[in-house]
C-alpha cells in the first residue's frame, strides 16, 4: 500500500495526457511500430542490455558478489521485462537483487548492487542530458540554470549527510555510512568506474537511438540534432519512479517537450507510445528467461552458508 500511490500517480498522469491530447495519438503510436522499427529496437536493446549487465557485473564485483556476465545479461533481460509489465517500473530490478542474494542469504548486499548499478546509470544519463542541453538548442534550455541549481543543491546535501555522518548507532548514521562505503567501493574504484561510465554512456545512446527510431516511425522528420535533446529530457522523466509499468511521466514529458519544440503534443504522445511498444517487444526475451527460471529455481543455500547464517548486509 505504501507504494501503490506511485502507480496511481503514473496512471493519473497518463490518463490526463491522453484526455488532453486525445486517444488517437495512442493508436497512431501503436500503428506506427511495424516490423522494421521493432526489429531495429530489438537489436539496439541487445546492446543496451549487454551494457547494463556489464555495469552490474562491475558494481557487484566491487561489493563482493560474483555475477558472471552471461548470468547478468539473462537477469537484466528478465528484470527489464518485469519492469515493463508490472507497476512501478522497478519491481523487476528488486526481483533481480533478491534472486542474486537468495543462494547465499546476502539479499541486502545483492539489492544494493542493483540499486547502485541503476543509480550510476541514472547519474550518467542525467549528466549527458545536461551536456547535450548546453550544446544543442532545445525548448527546455531556459530552465537549465534552475535544474543545475536544484541538482547541485541535492548533491551537496547528500554529500554532507554521507561525509559528515557521526559515528553513532542511530539508524540514519548506519545508513549514511553504508552509502559512503558502497559509493567508495563500487563506484569510485579505479578499476571499475571507467567501465561503469562507459557502459552507462552506451546504454544511454541506445535508449536515445530507440527514441529517435520511434519518432521516425510516427512520421517526425525533424533533424536528429533536434530530437536528441527532447529524447534525453523524456528519458530522464521516465526514470521517475511514479509510473505504471513505465507509462505516465514519459508520455507527459514527451507531450510537453514536443509541443514546446513546435512538433505538437499529439506527436510527442504518439512517439512515447511507439517507444513503449518497441521497448516491450525488445524485452520479450526476458519472458523466456523468466519461464526458464520458474522451472529451474535458484539453488538453496549450502550447508556451510546456512550454518554461517546472518550474512546479510542490510
Amino acid at each position: 500500500m505504501r507504494t501503490s500511490w506511485r502507480w496511481v500517480a503514473g496512471a493519473c498522469v497518463l490518463a490526463y495526457v491522453v484526455h488532453r491530447v486525445g486517444g488517437g495519438s495512442v493508436l497512431a503510436g501503436l500503428r506506427a511500430v511495424d516490423v522494421g522499427p521493432l526489429a531495429l529496437g530489438t537489436g539496439i536493446a541487445a546492446v543496451t542490455t549487454l551494457a547494463c549487465a556489464w555495469r552490474w557485473h562491475l558494481v557487484a564485483r566491487e561489493l563482493g558478489m560474483d555475477v558472471p556476465l552471461p548470468t547478468a545479461v539473462a537477469a537484466c533481460y528478465r528484470a527489464q521485462f518485469l519492469n515493463t509489465v508490472l507497476p512501478g517500473g522497478v519491481l523487476g530490478d528488486v526481483h533481480r537483487g533478491l534472486r542474486l542474494g537468495r543462494p547465499t542469504r546476502e539479499t541486502g548486499r545483492a539489492l544494493r548492487t542493483v540499486a547502485w548499478e541503476r543509480f550510476a546509470g541514472q547519474v550518467v544519463q542525467a549528466a549527458l542530458a545536461v551536456v547535450v542541453l548546453v550544446l544543442l538548442p532545445s525548448p527546455v534550455r531556459p530552465l537549465l540554470p534552475w535544474v543545475l541549481a536544484i541538482v547541485a543543491g541535492a548533491a551537496a546535501i547528500l554529500v554532507s549527510l554521507v561525509l559528515l555522518a557521526p559515528s553513532s548507532d542511530a539508524w540514519w548514521c548506519r545508513v549514511a555510512r553504508t552509502v559512503r562505503d558502497d559509493v567508495r567501493l563500487s563506484l569510485l574504484v579505479r578499476r571499475s568506474w571507467p567501465g561503469v561510465v562507459a557502459a552507462s554512456c552506451v546504454a544511454t545512446v541506445g535508449y536515445v537511438a530507440t527514441y529517435v527510431v520511434a519518432a521516425r516511425a510516427v512520421g517526425v522528420d525533424a533533424p536528429v540534432a533536434s530530437l536528441v535533446p527532447l529524447a534525453l529530457v523524456v528519458l530522464v522523466a521516465a526514470g521517475i519512479p511514479l509510473n505504471l509499468a513505465g507509462w505516465g511521466p514519459r508520455e507527459g514529458m514527451a507531450a510537453w517537450v514536443f509541443a514546446a519544440a513546435g512538433l505538437g503534443a499529439a506527436t510527442g504522445l504518439a512517439t512515447a507510445v511507439a517507444y513503449g511498444a518497441m521497448v516491450l517487444v525488445a524485452n520479450l526475451p526476458g519472458a523466456v528467461v523468466l519461464a526458464v527460471a520458474w522451472r529451474t529455481p535458484a539453488p538453496a543455500p549450502t550447508a556451510e552458508v546456512a550454518a554461517a547464517g546472518g550474512g546479510s548486509h542490510a
